[in-house]
């Protein structure tokens, strides 16, 4: 059975195609939004399906200004949770807890 606080944690490994500028928020706490995209292959019921996605995720404290400084295009090793983009907003955004470089290539486009 899985513990209730830790029921909402992703692990995910994307190309950073994107960021926004950093910003702070009126707390001062440094913010960084970006995208990334993701390819593999999945099993689901015993076939194979392929997973193609661009996915939005967020940085806050001294994770985004470490993650403002990765270069465009590199692989990323990403763990976070899953919050919806606003709050009536039906979007999701992965808001990352750590990350590191993926020591994979990354996918080519």
């Amino acid at each position: 059975m899985i513990p209730l606080e830790r029921g909402n944690t992703v692990h995910l490994i994307a190309d950073f195609l994107a960021r926004d500028a950093l910003r702070w928020s009126p707390a001062g706490i440094p913010i960084l939004g970006a995208t990334v995209y993701h390819r593999s292959t999945q099993i689901e019921a015993g076939i194979s399906r392929d997973v193609t996605m661009e996915l939005s995720i967020r940085a806050a404290g001294p994770l985004a200004e470490r993650l403002d400084r990765v270069a465009l295009g590199v692989s990323l090793s990403m763990q976070g949770f899953l919050a919806p983009r606003s709050r009536n907003g039906k979007g999701l955004i992965l808001h990352l807890t750590q990350f590191e470089i993926a020591l994979a290539a990354p996918v080519e486009l």
